[in-house]
């Protein structure tokens, strides 16, 4: 008698997986973290965090502040967050706490009077930017230390509306809504930073580059709102050519 065959199983063959539980909505787990349930706070930890440490990182160039700025957020956030009414968006709330402890931390530090080519911010900046295209790392390092350089020289205020616009993604009335001004202003507020840049970036005799693909690739990142990139190809292309 002859055994017979099992069939192999091939990629073109093999069993569906089946989908997860879909996640739990932002709102219902703010509900439960306000009842005191720890676990559902840890999710909201989990979901922001890379978001709020890039923001910080942003704002403070510095990576240990960094850390220690996500860490406060939350420990504030999970104190605080009895007396959140919800008249706003979650995000939108930590987001206020986020920048509001970034730029405390920053004004104790002193600006920097040139570039630094060791920034945190540039290493993953070509990082995310330059995997694919590593004959371009020398040169997008090069510029993106002197946009990074002119990014630190503007104003609190325009440094944290092209942080939360250009390289958070946020939409003008996202912006508005963290910033708690009218939308107009962060209209008027990136004006002034485009030109502030360009004048910023002049003085350092930097040349406009085509930042191409990974120009492309950060707006698509931002458009589906990756926390994990923090490319600055968008912001570099915006300063030229806007």
């Amino acid at each position: 008698m002859v055994a017979s065959r099992r069939p192999r199983l091939t990629p073109d063959r093999a069993l569906p997986v089946a989908p997860g539980p879909p996640p739990v909505p932002t709102d219902a787990l703010v509900r439960a973290a306000r009842d005191g349930h720890a676990r559902a706070f840890q999710e909201l930890v989990h979901r922001f965090r890379p978001r709020i440490r890039a923001l910080a990182l942003q704002l403070t160039a510095n990576q240990s502040d960094a850390d220690d700025v996500t860490q406060d957020v939350f420990l504030r956030a999970w104190e605080q967050l009895r007396n959140f009414e919800g008249r706003s968006a979650f995000f939108t709330w930590i987001y206020r706490i986020a920048v509001n402890r970034a730029l405390q931390v920053r004004q104790r530090s002193a600006s920097r009077p040139m570039i630094d080519p060791d920034d945190p911010r540039v290493t993953l900046a070509v990082a995310a930017d330059g995997h694919s295209h590593p004959h371009h790392a020398i040169e997008l390092r090069e510029r993106y230390g002197q946009l990074l350089w002119a990014f630190d020289q503007l104003s609190p205020l325009l440094r944290t509306t092209v942080a939360l616009t250009t390289l958070q993604g946020l939409s003008h009335p996202e912006a508005a809504a963290v910033l708690n001004c009218p939308e107009g202003t962060i209209a008027w507020r990136m004006h002034e930073a485009r030109a502030k840049l360009r004048d910023a970036l002049a003085r350092c005799n930097a040349a406009p580059i085509d930042a191409g693909v990974p120009a492309r690739r950060a707006r698509s990142a931002q458009r589906d709102r990756d926390p994990n990139t923090l490319s600055l190809a968008w912001a570099l292309a915006a300063a030229f050519q806007s």
